[in-house]
């Protein structure tokens, strides 16, 4: 009898705004990837809907979900509260689903030390420079430019997580991306080792980004 084939997990993460979250839709549009959908307890964008984009519950809700142990990983990032729930997660997995994930550094930390027995691929996304994730975060939070302050202090902190990706890459172009990101997916899929890749074009592209 041959053995069941189980999905893999693939993360991806960015400072808030550099477009992670339309990578993921495409790339589950495209590849037939299955979107792990967060509980969160902040309240929805004007073009979010309950179910699709997030679970929304409040804080006494939230809080339930950690203490039962309920979820894969969770994390508190601009005074709310974002997790997976296992559930969810690994009934897909188990079906031999490939699953996508949409969450910060804090997440994607706790999921690598778990020690599940699923491969994990972790991919980083950057923005091409400071002034265009600004611009995109005043066009996602409707010109809120409190709120879109409020993520560029936590713009260099973020960014320095990107050592701690199997992969990552600058989001100039979506499509580029793209294509840059499935390719070191379905070549990742193949190998046991994290790939190398040459670091130094990252390195460079963060010195201007936070300097």
């Amino acid at each position: 009898m041959a053995e069941k084939k189980l999905g893999i997990i693939v993360i991806l993460s960015s400072p808030s705004g550099a477009g992670k979250t339309t990578l993921v839709k495409k790339i589950a549009q495209r590849k037939k990837y299955s979107i792990s959908i967060s509980h969160t307890t902040r309240k929805p964008r004007f073009n979010e809907k309950d179910g699709k984009d997030y679970f929304f519950i409040n804080q006494k809700v939230f809080k339930r979900l950690i203490k039962n142990k309920k979820l894969l990983e969770h994390a508190k990032v601009f005074k709310n509260y974002y997790g997976s729930l296992k559930e969810n997660v690994f009934n897909k997995l188990k079906k031999g689903k490939d699953v996508i994930f949409d969450i910060d550094w804090q997440g994607t930390k706790q999921i690598k030390t778990k020690n599940l027995n699923y491969k994990i691929i972790t991919i980083f996304i950057l923005p091409p420079s400071k002034s265009e994730l600004y611009k995109r975060l005043l066009k996602r939070d409707q010109r809120d430019k409190k709120i879109a302050n409020e993520r560029m202090k936590q713009f260099k902190e973020d960014v320095l997580r990107w050592k701690d990706y199997d992969f990552t890459v600058i989001n100039d172009k979506v499509e580029k991306c793209y294509k840059l990101i499935i390719k070191y997916i379905d070549k990742q899929k193949k190998q046991k080792q994290i790939l190398k890749y040459n670091k130094k074009e990252i390195k460079n592209h963060i010195h201007n980004l936070i300097n």
